[in-house]
């Protein structure tokens, strides 16, 4: 199993400049890449950009980037920008997010986000590999000046046509929030597409919350982010099945999110994620990697253990 660590600016009260503080950490101690995650707080390309001064050697990843937000060329420009001033292998995820981060956030309508979404892979895929003198698009007069940034294209994917493009375009498929079980299941349907598509299958990852030993803080840190995926098709059921359906039927009607964290008990934050012990929670990764799993990005939990110290020491590559 490889681990890598998300640099995310939560959008609670955690300080905006958290993300340099786990990024520094993660590189200190080994971790082979980064991540430097999309949201309404931070571009990911500017915090990526940011990461590459507080690290030394960790590879550099920016996103998802909403592909309703961003033409193909800014994405790859974006990235081959930040590895020229980081001097970094620098990748780049792409993703649908969501109406709420898209029209409530941007303003921008998300029409077609399947076709978008596979669209925009098939034409970033080729731009990220475009060499300086170059045509910076088929048919420009102006030419590239800067290498390509080197690093994997990932495709964040759930459902079937989001699946399909990371299947025929990517590098490394993104899962976030989920339970070995899901992985299962998408680990197979993974495996169909690359071969409808004449592929070999992409690398498997996905975003973890995480937190070893937890303090009661990290613990309602965790809960927090995955309230929000009480409402979402796919993911309520496995909590529900879980024993957690009170919780799942409160977020139905529309509570929020400090409301579904006093639903949620402390063992739900250990369904979609890597939480408790050092024993339980290396039980928890054999778990994920029999189901398939080739990587885990691991999103520390920062309340209760700053930049995710005790968890990301505790997992930190052998």
């Amino acid at each position: 199993m490889d681990f890598s660590v998300v640099a995310v600016a939560r959008e609670d009260d955690s300080p905006v400049e958290e993300p340099l503080r786990v990024a520094a950490l993660a590189d200190r101690l080994g971790y082979r890449e980064v991540w430097a995650g999309e949201g309404p707080t931070w571009d990911s390309f500017v915090l990526a950009a940011a990461l590459g001064r507080v690290t030394e050697r960790a590879a550099l990843t920016a996103g998802p980037v909403p592909v309703s937000v961003r033409d193909p060329l800014t994405i790859a420009r974006g990235a081959a920008s930040v590895a020229a001033v980081t001097g970094r292998t620098v990748g780049v995820a792409l993703g649908t997010s969501s109406r709420r981060v898209v029209e409530g956030v941007h303003g921008r309508e998300r029409v077609r986000p399947a076709a978008v979404l596979a669209e925009t892979a098939a034409a970033v895929r080729i731009l990220l590999r475009g060499a300086p003198g170059e045509p910076v698009v088929r048919g420009s007069t102006f030419r590239r000046r800067l290498p390509p940034p080197g690093g994997p294209l990932t495709v964040a994917a759930f459902g079937d046509r989001a699946v399909a493009a990371a299947a025929a375009h990517a590098d490394r498929m993104l899962l976030d929030v989920v339970s070995p079980e899901q992985v299962r299941v998408l680990r197979g349907r993974l495996g169909t597409a690359a071969e409808r598509a004449g592929r070999r299958p992409p690398v498997l990852a996905a975003w973890l919350p995480a937190a070893v030993d937890p303090a009661p803080e990290s613990l309602t840190q965790v809960l927090g982010s995955i309230a929000g995926y009480l409402t979402v098709p796919g993911y309520r059921e496995v909590f529900a099945e879980a024993g957690f359906g009170k919780a799942v039927e409160l977020a139905a009607t529309g509570a929020g999110r400090e409301a579904l964290v006093r639903a949620l008990p402390p063992e739900a934050a250990a369904v979609v994620g890597l939480v408790g012990d050092r024993a339980t929670v290396r039980r928890r990764i054999d778990a994920y990697a029999e189901a398939g799993l080739d990587e885990i990005a691991l999103v520390p939990a920062t309340d209760g253990d700053p930049a995710g110290e005790r968890t990301l020491t505790a997992l930190r590559p052998a």
